[in-house]
């Protein structure tokens, strides 16, 4: 098994979400994780789903996808070929004895404090999810207290869009 990430562009309707993951689920995948967003259109929404599974079944899958009235476009980001990011929320135990090896270990990882309390700081990291499994391990004998993390983004490099030509079947219908 291998993982592949979708860019799924989508029109911006209710129920899209769902029957979407449904789709994903009725065939027994388990999607490891899923972010859904607005585009520079405000009429479509982006969907970045990352699934772990093998080609064959991937490519049913993306097939069904493309029968669904309301998907415009699939395309498949290869890693070396597109940017990809997850944002991470941890809040961290940091009293006055350990408060400065966490704000360096934040440093280290160029991420940010986005609040300060007594006990803990909370620190905002983006990146990949190596970067922050990894930042994660290092700040864990601190105690952890709450951790949150986003579901991955992604956009091809390069100058091409993929919503450029995604936008014409929506302009024929309205």
């Amino acid at each position: 098994m291998s993982r592949h990430t979708l860019s799924v562009l989508v029109e911006n309707k209710p129920g899209v979400l769902v029957r979407i993951a449904g789709l994903f689920s009725r065939r027994g995948f388990n999607i490891e994780s899923l972010a859904v967003g607005p585009t520079e259109h405000q009429e479509i929404s982006r969907m970045t789903i990352v699934v772990n599974c093998d080609q064959h079944p991937l490519e049913q899958v993306t097939k069904q996808l493309n029968k669904l009235i309301n998907v415009l476009k699939i395309v498949e980001l290869e890693p070396g070929s597109a940017v990809a990011r997850e944002l991470l929320l941890i809040k961290v135990r940091a009293d006055t004895e350990t408060r400065s090896k966490v704000l360096e270990t934040v440093q280290l990882f160029r991420a940010k404090v986005v609040d300060v309390a007594l006990d803990a700081v909370t620190v905002e990291a983006t990146g990949s999810r190596d970067k922050l499994d990894a930042l994660v391990r290092v700040l864990d004998p601190f105690g952890i207290k709450e951790l949150v993390q986003s579901g991955m983004v992604a956009v091809g490099r390069g100058g091409r869009s993929i919503t450029d030509r995604a936008l014409r079947p929506i302009e024929r219908s309205a």
